[in-house]
């Protein structure tokens, strides 16, 4: 195949990808080889690509190829997750623009509408997957609601009610009046909201006119209390005032009426309250705050819940039922203020709960529901973290899990839904119940027990959907089913996780949780922890501030590949990313970079007949090179996959690209030598290797390319073996180091000097140093363009000077050397270097520093402080001379 001069990245990549999948390159099954599995956090099947998901399935593909490069049986499995609130939310506004009312549904009749929705919208996000090129095997793709994984969460709720694990009460739960389901503390997002502070006037029963509040003195007729929820007045049941707070001594036991409402409560006495936290008086409503609720169940007090699932004020309220609970307190404010009941209003921040499906603010309300006990389940879960057994990536979110899992609670597991996994509890007539996989099997359960039997139903509820996604590491292999079927044995565990911190309890923990509770191991080894992706201006992407791009024109305009490298370039784990487009552009740059480097590469003519001149360049890269290796084969160990591919991008860009190509490049329109030629095509395999997992289409593009012969079907860059580590001469390494920072500083004279890069310059070397420059001749000459190098014994008069490490160079120009300025350029060289001498002294005469550091860091130390030294002694004799 012949490349043409520009690269189309689109046709390359719809055409690798389609050879790819047509070729079964992303598909495994168990055999001999050691396996390397991944399973992808799965979208919500409502879900579209965003930014998050670009970052997360990049880092996902990165490994997997690299895994598949290592001779390793890759297997990333795909899917995605119901999502029942997300979905449900979706499917009612499908209906209601056909002009359909769920209420008017059976839910047979609806779950067949949902399903439709599902398999028309369902499969995109990971159609949209391929576009970054995610070489998952999609043979594999499973869904949370497949059959097979459906009965896995039956069985698993039959399993853990059985151990007693699972149980069913009335407990305050977090409430979705828009999704008009229960969710769980960790859907649950506090943001802090600007409120209003109202101060109410509770009047004593027996008065009717209002007096000034005197606390030193007078006895008042009322008590006030604040409060941002006045709507919720209607279902206080109680004042309450800490016993030690002087100024409601003389209230105790006395009885207030509720403004507006005129209905009688109690004051009662609890040290709960904070005597200096507003006025000290505390309104308490047991049915709509988790607190309050707590301290009623201590002081037996009735619970009045005055809200509708939607969040409207329900016949208990007695005033403006039906009104929505936000208008109501408008409502009420008014209400209270016209009744002389409102004492003041102030501003006040406070955190609010919000669902992380709908953005609905929270309402605390008491439900029946089904909860799953985590205290047992928790301790193995935590101990495969702190034992190290799962490495948490970076380290810092051990301290967060520990603390979470420390203090775990109970898991409301049940969902006020139809979409989802129907809860598998069955009651009759008198509302007793069983637990039963099945209709038949409820009955004989019944019949057991000798309870009626005769006209039974199944619970309406659904299952949280992390009640199915935690379960996903075994159930994609059919755990569950068949525990000791080939693939459960031969993937599980899986290798790597990459996910969100936001989920790190309530998914990752409860997988980890799951793996030791059926299968008795852990279900990952690593969990790498991505940022979140922000803007340049570090404010979190979204829809409503219009700073998240759209990921598919962003593949559209710059590739997928520069995409890839673009948000790689800045997303170290566990650290937010700051997008910014030009990291897009910074990835296209790149990849036009190595094409035109293999352009300029493939257009050299060959003779046979000409000697190698290349040997120290083709030497020092392939060192260069085997360096490179080491260090990102160490930084894929620590998961430091930004600093792989920083690694991967200047060994490409500056050893390759800027130094190896320009010191072998012949001569315009002349040869070069044949064993030079040979040894450049095979450097650059071996970085189309290296730089696949990262840019996995061009890489295959040029992989396939006539120059480097005849590729049968399967010889291809995505199942190539990556380079192993090979020799490093650092020696040469470092010597050639020194080579290139002559050849610049050459470059920096000329510039500031405004001299023609034609312009041929001599350079006389006084060298210090043990390194053969005269080896380097070829190299210096021909990229400094040096018409005679010299070496000296003696310092140069007249010509400009520069020092690296402690040799010294010398250029004469035609142009008299101007003293003063040489004097100040020498001089500022000089003040650093004493800085610099000073801080190292500082070092080496700190006794903590001696004792603690390693030997060899003090060396490193010595060493610095010797070239110091060296240095400034060279510089003193310059301005010497200058002077002289």
């Amino acid at each position: 195949m012949s490349i043409p001069k520009t690269y189309s990245a689109k046709e390359a990549e719809e055409k690798w990808y389609n050879y790819w999948l047509e070729h079964k390159f992303f598909k495994s099954v168990p055999d001999e080889r050691e396996p390397y599995t991944i399973v992808i956090p799965p979208p919500n099947v409502t879900g579209v690509l965003h930014m998050g998901h670009m970052l997360n399935n990049t880092i996902q593909d990165v490994l997997i190829r690299r895994a598949r490069m290592q001779g390793k049986n890759a297997c990333w499995v795909p899917g995605t997750d119901h999502a029942s609130i997300a979905t449900e939310a979706k499917v009612v506004a499908m209906l209601k623009e056909r002009g359909i009312n769920k209420k008017d549904l059976s839910r047979t009749e609806f779950l067949a509408y949902a399903w439709e929705w599902k398999e028309k919208y369902g499969g995109i996000i990971l159609e949209q997957l391929k576009k970054l090129g995610a070489s998952c095997d999609w043979d594999r793709t499973r869904f949370t609601m497949d059959a097979d994984l459906s009965e896995a969460v039956i069985d698993t709720f039959i399993h853990l009610h059985k151990k007693g694990l699972i149980y069913r009460g009335v407990r305050m739960v977090n409430w979705d009046p828009q999704g008009k389901t229960a969710v769980s503390d960790e859907e649950v997002i506090r943001k802090e909201v600007n409120q209003k502070l109202y101060y109410i006037k509770y009047y004593l029963l027996g008065t009717q006119t209002a007096k000034t509040i005197n606390h030193k003195g007078e006895d008042p007729n009322y008590i006030v209390i604040a409060t941002t929820r006045p709507e919720t007045i209607m279902a206080d049941t109680a004042i309450c005032v800490n016993p030690n707070d002087p100024r409601y001594t003389h209230l105790h036991g006395r009885q207030v009426r509720i403004p507006l409402i005129d209905k009688a409560i109690s004051i009662i006495t609890d040290e709960y309250v904070t005597m200096d936290f507003g006025t000290g008086a505390l309104k308490v409503t047991p049915a709509h705050d988790l607190n309050d609720y707590e301290l009623g169940q201590k002081h037996h007090l009735p619970v009045i819940d005055i809200l509708n699932d939607d969040g409207t004020l329900n016949e208990n309220a007695q005033i403006l039922v039906g009104e929505d609970r936000f208008a109501a307190r408008k409502k009420i404010a008014v209400l209270l203020e016209e009744a002389g009941a409102l004492s003041k209003v102030e501003e006040y921040k406070s955190q609010v709960g919000f669902s992380e499906r709908t953005n609905a603010v929270i309402e605390p309300k008491l439900s029946m529901q089904w909860f799953c006990k985590m205290d047992e389940m928790a301790k193995p879960a935590l101990d495969y973290v702190l034992n190290g057994e799962i490495k948490l990536i970076p380290d810092k979110f051990i301290n967060t899990y520990r603390h979470w899992m420390e203090n775990v609670k109970d898991w409301c597991i049940s969902r006020q839904l139809w979409w989802g996994q129907q809860i598998p509890a069955w009651y009759n007539e008198k509302g007793q119940f069983v637990i039963a996989k099945t209709r038949a099997e409820a009955e004989k359960e019944f019949q057991g027990l000798n309870f009626e039997f005769q006209n039974i139903r199944q619970d309406e509820d659904v299952l949280d959907t992390w009640f199915s996604s935690w379960l996903w590491p075994i159930s994609v292999f059919d755990g569950f089913k068949d525990p000791n079927n080939a693939d459960i044995n031969y993937y599980y565990p899986t290798n790597d996780l990459v996910t969100a911190p936001e989920i790190l309890f309530f998914w990752v923990a409860r997988m980890i949780m799951a793996g030791h509770e059926f299968r008795g191991e852990a279900p990952f080894k690593n969990v790498y922890l991505t940022g979140i992706v922000r803007d340049k201006l570090g404010r979190k992407m979204s829809k409503s501030l219009g700073n998240s791009p759209d990921p598919l024109d962003l593949i559209e305009k710059y590739g997928a590949d520069g995409v890839r490298v673009g948000m790689l370039l800045s997303s170290p784990a566990g650290n937010d990313l700051m997008f910014d487009e030009k990291d897009c552009l910074q990835g296209r740059n790149f990849f036009n970079k190595v094409w035109n480097a293999f352009l300029l590469v493939k257009g050299w003519e060959v003779d046979p007949n000409l000697k190698n001149n290349n040997s120290i360049a083709i030497d020092w890269f392939d060192s260069r090179f085997n360096q490179a290796v080491m260090e990102i084969e160490s930084d894929f160990k620590q998961y430091r996959l930004s600093e792989a591919l920083m690694s991967t991008y200047k060994l490409v860009w500056d050893d390759f690209c800027a130094w190896y190509l320009e010191m072998i490049k012949p001569a315009y329109q002349q040869p070069i030598d044949r064993e030079t030629y040979t040894r450049t095509i095979g450097f650059f395999e071996n970085i189309l290797k290296i730089l696949h997992p990262f840019m996995p289409f061009i890489t295959e593009e040029l992989w396939h390319d006539e120059l480097f012969g005849e590729r049968t079907a399967q010889d291809c860059c995505i199942v190539a073996r990556l380079p192993y580590n090979g020799e490093v001469n650092t020696q040469l390494l470092s010597a050639t180091e020194m080579i290139k920072q002559v050849i610049t500083q050459i470059r920096n004279i000329r510039n500031s000097k405004q001299i023609s890069p034609k312009e041929a310059l001599t350079l006389s070397i006084k060298a210090n140093s043990a390194i053969a420059y005269l080896q380097y001749e070829p190299i210096i000459n021909k990229l400094a363009n040096i018409s005679q190098l010299n070496m000296v014994d003696d310092k140069v008069s007249g010509a400009i000077s520069f020092l690296i490490a402690t040799d010294e160079f010398f250029i004469p120009l035609n142009e008299n050397l101007d003293p003063l300025a040489e004097g100040e350029r020498l001089q500022k060289e000089k003040d650093y270097l004493t800085g610099f001498l000073k801080s190292v002294n500082a070092k080496l005469l700190n006794e903590r520093f001696m004792a603690n550091a390693k030997p060899e860091i003090i060396e490193i130390e010595l060493r610095k402080r010797a070239d110091a030294e060296a240095k400034l002694k060279i510089l003193n004799e310059g301005l010497a001379g200058l002077a002289n």
